[in-house]
């Protein structure tokens, strides 16, 4: 067991891994046809199919793997299933509670997995997949202590008028996150104003939301980025480093400098999965250029940094070596940590892994970083 003494230890990153019927169990009848499935091709292996169609061809232990050797879990040849890479703490809320107990840590945020790979254009499949997920996260894998395991719902923003009735259900419920993607929603920024309802009532609820990284075969972006992750997309090294970076600095940047933040001054979101180390570079990058171009689009407050210190906290890696210096900068509350369990870039051992890097650091501070930041983020009784 790790432990430290007297100190709260929140994982702040970590995903289940949906069970293979989730959504064959979960759907209305009318889309069960479409459900989110594994499917088993005559020719062997295991295909991932969302909305009637094949999104990926195989390896799909990779979405898990926590505890596996990973050079044997990509391409064509590897014969490890779904199931394989999924260890019961992925799948099951009561051994996730184990996992707790064995880590020494005290509770945990649940984001999806597959979860995060869908994008339909259907709508009402879409709302219906939402609705399935977090029915069955309710249900099942929360029930097994919802004070302990931190529930985000899943919302289909493709909808913006069913995305606020399912949140509105799911606070009722005491989830007490939102995943958002890291994307423009149909082309439109996080500012545009279909999306005001939903971050209103987020804000009213005092719930963050929690900007992730989605996984996509195809990325969108501009043609730059997208030729760098075509050329690179036959290494993990290259897209499970960058990924993040690629997708969460953009998003977070364009809710500052659009203004978000002033119409909504109490709007909290939490930047997962891309390390902390980016938001001191980042706050002094976008503060020295609104020098030359704030007539652009004029902020309420002094300047971009000030946003970062208000309304955005960021997650740290388990061996990230300058929480420290970020504690300096950012703010003594806003960083975070997490494990991703059980991903494949993630490690077994993640707890151990964060009071090492957290070893150095004032005891304030570690109590702030290992679970007290986040007890006051999400609310932890």
């Amino acid at each position: 067991m790790v432990t430290e003494a007297d100190t709260f230890i929140v994982d702040a990153d970590a995903h289940v891994l949906e069970p293979p019927d989730l959504w064959e169990r979960y759907l209305e009848d009318e889309y069960k046809e479409r459900a989110i499935k594994i499917v088993h091709p005559p020719e062997g292996g295991e295909q991932l199919h969302i909305a009637g169609e094949m999104v990926m061809p195989g390896g799909l232990a990779a979405l898990g793997g926590v505890e596996m050797d990973r050079s044997k879990l990509f391409g064509p040849e590897s014969q490890f299933t779904y199931m394989d890479g999924a260890p019961a703490a992925s799948m099951y809320g009561p051994d996730r509670v184990k996992l707790f107990d064995e880590w020494g840590v005290h509770a945990g945020l649940a984001l999806p997995t597959v979860g995060i790979l869908w994008d339909v254009d259907d709508i009402g499949l879409g709302n219906a997949y939402a609705r399935a997920y977090n029915n069955w996260l309710h249900e099942e894998f929360l029930a097994a202590d919802r004070q302990r395991i931190i529930g985000a719902a899943h919302l289909h923003l493709k909808d913006p008028v069913t995305a606020l009735e399912e949140l509105r259900l799911r606070l009722k419920q005491g989830f007490r996150a939102v995943f958002l993607p890291p994307e423009r929603i149909d082309g439109k920024p996080f500012s545009h104003p279909d999306f005001d309802p939903l971050w209103h009532e987020i804000e009213d609820a005092g719930v963050p939301l929690v900007l992730h990284v989605i996984v996509r075969l195809k990325r969108r972006g501009s043609s730059f980025v997208n030729d760098w992750y075509e050329q690179g997309a036959a290494n993990p090294l290259f897209t499970f480093s960058l990924g993040g970076t690629y997708q969460i600095i953009p998003a977070a940047c364009s809710m500052v400098v659009d203004g978000l933040f002033d119409k909504f001054p109490k709007l909290k979101v939490f930047c997962v999965e891309a390390g902390a180390g980016w938001a001191a570079y980042t706050m002094d990058r976008l503060d020295e250029k609104y020098h030359h171009f704030n007539w652009v689009n004029p902020l309420q407050l002094e300047k971009p940094s000030d946003y970062f210190r208000r309304n955005l906290w960021f997650c740290a890696e388990p061996e990230e070596r300058t929480i420290d210096s970020q504690l300096d900068l950012v703010g003594e509350d806003r960083i975070l940590w997490g494990s991703d369990y059980p991903h494949i870039d993630s490690h077994i051992d993640a707890a151990s892994q964060i009071l090492d890097s957290v070893k150095n650091l004032s005891p304030e501070r570690r109590r702030l970083v290992l679970g007290e930041n986040a007890r006051a983020l999400f609310g932890i009784d």
